[in-house]
């Protein structure tokens, strides 16, 4: 019987697909990450299941929508009683890790946008307080020396080397490793001691931190070792690796700080090329024209083209150590003698607006800058260079990864796989649904946006809850999405169409979990 694959799913934090030298970016060099791509399937048409971190990561795990795993917006928990593909692995004789950022539960102790804790917690709710431990990754685990020892499974994950937040100055186990690694650790977090530069970029900071002691060095050590101890061990594997950049702020280490220069980029998506700007983006037009200021450091923003172009050469440098760190963990597995029975993925939880129309971050504009993120999948069965245009979504990682391991996915599993593009057939299929839903209110929202997405290989329909205009955009002829044509009478056949696609998939939103085990 043929020993069963190991995985190595390699996952960045806000990362557009077209990032990557093998999507085809003109300055960004990402020659590790191409060299998987050059011996797997490139996906050019993948999307998330949510343009933001927490609800797209549950969704990665789950196989369902915001919806209904619960995980709705940043903020969130996944309920512990969630199933996840992990589980089903660990049950059927997997070891799983999870080595990075994880993001399934609150890693602050901050209140939620525009409430008090105290009087949030006073709110009854429709259902009864689940009192399982959803504070594993919040700041107050991590105060000790040593290692804070995770309860396991988490989430379906046997080993858990934990990152939380983003930039330089990350928590988890990596600030107890950092704490133990560097006795002026202080000092490196000292605003006072960045290093001096001359960038405008709104969150750009020169970091002090050497490169060994980064994030993503963490990351990349941890990854090389799990991978040397599964070298001689007979349970095949699945290892999560999840690097928490290249998100904001904008601060790579030591010599990849000026790899990039501004000068090597150019805003070709200005705000000026929108022939109609929606609501939210003249908002956030007028908020940048009259000073105004961000709503929290993780709200979209528009600036202007030198910063954008600033914001474009950090976040390179920010790639170009992950691609540096994916290459060292390649060549662990390679050394580990796995390389050969492993399926290797790259992925992206969501992107970046990085420049298009002036913006940059993300949020509840769907655009395919946030919602298109990068994966590619190496199958030891077949180690060729192929592509494919079918759509697909983050929803659909799940059952795929589970059919290749042979497991049945569970009930309520809301995903399609595409082990059938891999194996040179077609996609199942024609559109794809994506949810986002906001925690606060922002971009000139009076309540907290409710935005739901349809996308087919021509079009983007997008409505957003209780408001008088939506956008509808025909990507065949407006790739770069300039023009919205929501209110043209000679779409108003295909608006209507596609809102009926749209409501088959927003019926489609109920929980088939558990089934019944009666007749009523």
């Amino acid at each position: 019987m043929p020993k069963r694959p190991n995985f190595l799913f390699l996952i960045t934090d806000q990362q557009r697909a077209d990032w990557l030298g093998c999507y085809g970016h003109p300055v960004l060099k990402t020659p590790n990450i191409d060299a998987i791509a050059a011996r797997g399937t490139r996906f050019d048409n993948f999307h998330v299941a949510s343009p933001v971190c927490m609800p797209n990561r549950a969704s990665l795990l789950t196989g369902r929508y915001p919806s209904l795993h619960g995980l709705r917006y940043n903020g969130c928990r996944l309920p512990l009683s969630a199933n996840t593909f992990v589980d089903l692995l660990g049950n059927d004789g997997y070891h799983t890790a999870a080595i990075g950022k994880s993001h399934l539960q609150p890693f602050t102790n901050l209140p939620p946008m525009g409430r008090d804790l105290e009087d949030s917690s006073e709110q009854s709710e429709a259902w009864k307080k689940d009192d399982g431990d959803y504070a594993q990754e919040e700041p107050g685990r991590y105060r000790s020396d040593g290692k804070y020892e995770f309860q396991t499974p988490y989430y379906g994950y046997q080993h858990v080397d934990m990152v939380t937040s983003h930039g330089d100055r990350c928590g988890g186990h990596y600030h107890q490793w950092l704490r133990e690694k560097a006795p002026d650790w202080q000092a490196l977090h000292d605003d006072a001691n960045e290093l001096p530069h001359n960038y405008s970029c709104p969150q750009a900071y020169r970091t002090p931190i050497p490169e060994d002691l980064y994030p993503t060095a963490f990351v990349r050590d941890r990854a090389v070792d799990y991978l040397a101890s599964r070298s001689d061990e007979d349970d095949p594997f699945f290892t999560f690796v999840s690097f928490p950049d290249p998100h904001h702020p904008f601060n790579p280490p030591g010599k990849y700080w000026d790899m990039y220069s501004p000068d090597d980029f150019e805003v070709s998506l200005p705000f000026s090329a929108h022939n109609n700007p929606t609501v939210p983006m003249r908002w956030l037009h007028d908020g940048w024209k009259n000073s105004g200021r961000q709503t929290t450091p993780q709200t979209a923003m528009m600036v202007d083209d030198q910063q954008v172009k600033e914001a474009m050469a950090l976040t390179a440098g920010m790639m170009a150590f992950v691609d540096d760190a994916v290459g060292d963990i390649m060549r662990a597995l390679e050394e580990s003698g796995q390389l050969e029975n492993t399926v290797i993925c790259y992925n992206s939880d969501h992107g970046d607006y990085l420049g298009d129309f002036n913006m940059l971050l993300k949020g509840a504009l769907p655009f395919r800058s946030v919602t298109r993120v990068p994966f590619i999948w190496s199958d030891p069965a077949s180690r060729k260079a192929d592509s494919s245009n079918a759509l697909t979504s983050t929803v659909d990682l799940a059952p795929t990864i589970l059919e290749r391991a042979g497991i049945e996915p569970f009930n309520g599993n809301q995903g399609k796989s595409f082990k059938n593009i891999i194996d040179g057939g077609q996609g199942a299929r024609d559109e794809l649904l994506i949810e986002y839903n906001d925690g606060g209110r922002r971009l000139g929202f009076e309540k907290p946006a409710r935005v739901r997405a349809l996308v087919t290989q021509q079009w983007r329909y997008t409505i957003y809850l209780d408001q008088d205009w939506g956008e509808l955009y025909d990507l065949q002829n407006d790739p770069h999405e300039t023009h919205n044509l929501w209110d043209s009478a000679d779409h108003f056949k295909t608006r209507a169409k596609l809102a009926e696609r749209m409501n088959h998939h927003l019926a489609a939103q109920m929980d088939e979990s558990p089934l019944s085990e009666r007749m009523a």
